[in-house]
This record gives structure tokens, sequence and C-alpha cells, in this order.
């Protein structure tokens, strides 16, 4: 079943193309490695992860980050690093109750996590495009699972949010599909959010997408932020196209071998 969650901002970035997206269907079939978005067998029947090959220290776990973790070809054509590149491994963003993101230490669940930013950078008549991919390795599936419902309660507490200074994000819609649901075939749960992104350096509103993936004791993000003269399609296809890569490098990297 899905679920959509609405949230009705005051912020005077209201709706005005996120009703009748079909980037929510797009979002909560993730690609397959192949670059499709079949049903297909899901996860559970098709992943069998080896033992071994789980990360049980901090070491290990950054070990499997790099090697899951997006780069500029993940997105496709044209992207390039942004600086700084990656974050600090020693803090994750965490929305504060004042509906502001902000770094802090990881949690005691958190193993590793790593992000990266990048860019979609412009052209003529086109602004650029903020592209970011978080991995998160967590100590047990159920860490996992909490970080997964977490984003969906921030979804519903903070329709409107504060990224960074001069940088907000506003009339969110978040949809939620476990594993079977939807065609939702890549994950054993999945998240997206749409929204309306304003920034004091590119303007706005400008589309929104972000979707989280969780599998095991792992989750994997990525975020688009549009522009002028961009079209969702085109965000929501960045985001799906990276997103698709890491959730295949992941199961390469942890599953039994044959």
């Amino acid at each position: 079943m899905t679920m959509l969650l609405a949230g009705c901002s005051g912020a005077a970035d209201d709706p005005g193309g996120a009703e009748k997206r079909d980037a929510s269907t797009r979002a909560s079939a993730s690609p397959d490695p192949g670059g499709g978005t079949g049903s297909g067998p899901s996860p559970e029947e098709s992943l069998v992860p080896d033992p071994a090959r789980l990360p049980k220290t901090r070491a290990e776990a950054r070990d499997l980050i790099e090697r899951v973790i997006a780069g500029p070809d993940s997105f496709g054509p044209g992207v390039v690093k942004r600086s700084p590149y990656e974050s600090d491994p020693a803090t994750w963003p965490v929305l504060g109750e004042d509906c502001v993101w902000q770094q802090q230490k990881p949690a005691y669940s958190v193993l590793a996590t790593l992000t990266r930013s990048f860019e979609l950078p412009a052209e003529q008549g086109k602004g650029p495009v903020r592209l970011g991919a978080v991995v998160t390795v967590h100590r047990t599936r159920e860490d996992a699972a909490w970080e997964m419902a977490e984003s969906l309660e921030e979804s519903m507490r903070c329709p409107t949010q504060q990224l960074r200074e001069g940088e907000q994000i506003g009339s969110m819609i978040a949809g939620a599909l476990l594993v079977g649901e939807g065609m939702q075939a890549t994950s054993e749960d999945s998240l997206s959010e749409l929204g309306q992104y304003r920034s004091s350096e590119l303007g706005g509103p400008h589309h929104y997408f972000w979707q989280q993936a969780q599998t095991l004791q792992f989750t994997v993000a990525v975020t688009g932020k549009g522009a002028k003269g961009r079209t969702e399609r085109e965000i929501d296809d960045l985001v799906l196209h990276a997103q698709g890569t890491m959730l295949a490098r992941l199961d390469s990297a942890i599953e039994k071998q044959s």
C-alpha cells in the first residue's frame, strides 16, 4: 500500500507543480541495474547476502561505502563534483525541532556514513542542478529501518525545512513503498519526497526530489534540487539513475558468491 503524506506549508512556497506529478510513480519504481523499472523478483527473493561480507566494524563499513556510493558518472553525462565533495565522516545531517538541518555526531547505531555533493553545471537557458548522494551503514537491520521511519516522520513534522543558510525546501509530499508494493522491487523499503526548492542564489521555487532506500543494515539516498529551465523529469531521472546504480553496487558488494 502506498502512503502519501501531504504537508501544508505556511511559507510562501506553496505548491505550484507538486500536485498531479507522475514523478511519484517513477520514484516508487527505481531503475534496476539494466535501466528498467520492471517489477522483477524482490530483494528478499533474489538477494542472498553473505554474512562474511556484511560489515561489522567502522573500517569495514567505510570500505563498503567507498565501493557503493555514487560518483559523477552514476548520474549520467555532464555531472561533476562540487566543492566540498565529501562530508566529514564524523558527522551526519540531523533535522532539528526547529526544522533546520544541522551536522551532528552520528548516532550510536551508525557504523559509518558519507555524503557526496555533485552538480550538473549551468548551460544556455538552464541553471545548475545540485545533487547529493548518501550511504549509511548501520549496526543492524532494525537500526536502518528506524532511520527510514524517522525520515518519513520528518516529512510530516516539517513540511518546510531549511537545508542550510539561504536554502529552503517546502510544500513537501512524501511516499513510502515496502518491497512488492507498486512495482517496488529494488529494496526492502523505499521513501520519496517531492517538494519545492528555493535558494538565495538560484531563486525558485524549483523542483525538489529526494529518494532513500533501505536493504538490510544499509540506507542509500539521493537528492536533486532543480533550477531555472530544468524540467521535473530531468531532475527525477538524475536521482533515479544514481539511486539504481548504488543499489546495484550494494547488492554486488554483499551478495553471496555462487
